[in-house]
């Protein structure tokens, strides 16, 4: 789970496996699988950044590379 801040302030945790996009419009916005949308004070960059922290903490990342290396 990444933490994340709406922009009132609160602060909240979100599962990055359920994003399929961000936006900077200018404010972050994030949507998810199921089309809801959160707006985040943090920046895209940051967002992405925690996202990658996340993927390599459960593995994921490690899983994509060795998918993608050809034998």
């Amino acid at each position: 789970m990444i933490s994340l801040t709406r922009l009132n302030g609160d602060a909240f945790w979100f599962n990055p496996i359920y994003i399929e996009k961000i936006q900077c419009n200018p404010d972050t916005t994030i949507t998810t699988t199921q089309g809801k949308s959160f707006v985040v004070k943090e920046s895209e960059a940051i967002v992405i950044k925690n996202m990658k922290r996340f993927y390599r903490e459960i593995g994921l990342v490690r899983i994509v590379h060795k998918a993608g290396e050809e034998e």
